[in-house]
């Protein structure tokens, strides 16, 4: 099979994650073709680039494959998420067609998992706290009310799939009592305790860690009245998308001292404004939705691919073999996604 593929990218190409090393081992399964500054084409030549491959990219970056791509196909049999979002990229109408998408699958799970985790212990032993009473001048924080450790603590899931499934095995050694609401999910492990409602876990739990995709299911059920059930010096912990919380109830939770926060995410656009007081908020550690890094390269080429090069890279070689994809995404799923 003479394999044909492209990545449109809308102006430069993402360089995260079209790396030399990974075009480099695109091209050794066959003709593929990176194309930079798409948003200068008109449709109908994005249209017609991609009808001549047999598999098109998507991710950061990249423009939206067309409507009409779902009519006449050309080529196409496969679209390839290199992200986990597939929103923007394909619409459900490609899936509908036929066409097989998948996206990057598990590959972010670990790695969002340990950020989750980090934001956890950081939060709970108030260390931002503590690193500011340190450059002001002071000492240690009251261990009255400060502090907190992992053993035996009631943590609450919300959402299980890859990454808080991965979550929760990182969480073992700890000694922690896990209890998870996903009403997607059956299979729960032996160390976690599925829950029949939002308000449940809420109510079990003295630290939240929110891992669940935002739809339309999803958005803004992490509700005032559910902040309200954690314990005085709870925690939530969010790594997902910012606007499943009501932000400003739990801004207002957080004003008032009675709950502590680690967030990856922040609802509408992920930012403060520079003169926001929530960003001098001790009990706030805010990320920047930048949490995820890898290793730092300062400029040089990779050396190592990344996850969600390697979850590629396989379902290439199952798409030339003719076997199954792995991640592929069907209308529910789809409904589901981000």
């Amino acid at each position: 099979m003479n394999l044909k593929m492209i990545h449109i990218a809308s102006g430069k190409a993402h360089r995260g994650i079209w790396s030399d090393l990974f075009c480099r081992e695109l091209s050794a399964l066959g003709d593929f073709q990176l194309v930079e500054e798409g948003a200068m084409l008109s449709e109908a030549d994005r249209l017609t680039r991609m009808q001549q491959a047999d598999v098109v990219f998507g991710g950061w970056g990249s423009v939206a494959v067309p409507e009409a791509l779902a009519v006449n196909p050309g080529r196409v049999k496969y679209l390839c998420c290199m992200t986990g979002t597939v929103r923007g990229f394909v619409s459900s109408a490609h899936i509908q067609a036929g066409l097989a998408v998948t996206n990057w699958g598990d590959a972010i799970a670990l790695n969002v998992a340990e950020s989750a985790l980090c934001l956890l212990l950081a939060t709970l032993k108030d260390l931002h706290a503590q690193i500011l009473s340190v450059r002001n001048g002071n000492g240690a924080l009251d261990a009255e009310s400060n502090g907190g450790t992992l053993e035996d603590l009631n943590v609450g899931i919300y959402g299980f799939g890859v990454i808080g499934r991965r979550f929760s095995e990182l969480l073992v050694p700890f000694g922690c009592t896990v209890r998870c609401y996903d009403p997607f999910v059956r299979d729960f492990p032996p160390h976690v305790t599925p829950v029949p409602t939002l308000e449940s876990l809420f109510r079990e739990s003295e630290a939240v860690c929110i891992h669940v995709g935002l739809n339309e299911g999803t958005r803004g059920t992490v509700t005032r009245e559910l902040l309200a059930l954690l314990p005085r010096h709870g925690v939530l912990i969010n790594t997902a998308r910012g606007d499943i919380v009501d932000q400003e109830a739990l801004f207002d939770e957080l004003r008032s001292g009675r709950l502590r926060a680690g967030l990856d995410v922040l609802a509408g656009r992920d930012w403060l404004a520079p003169d926001d007081p929530m960003r001098q908020a001790g009990n706030l550690i805010w990320t920047c939705h930048k949490l995820g890094r890898g290793w730092p390269l300062d400029g040089l080429p990779a050396t190592k691919l990344l996850p969600l090069h390697k979850v590629c890279l396989d379902n290439i070689r199952r798409f030339r073999d003719g076997r199954p994809l792995r991640f592929a995404m069907d209308a529910a799923r789809y409904a589901l996604s981000t």
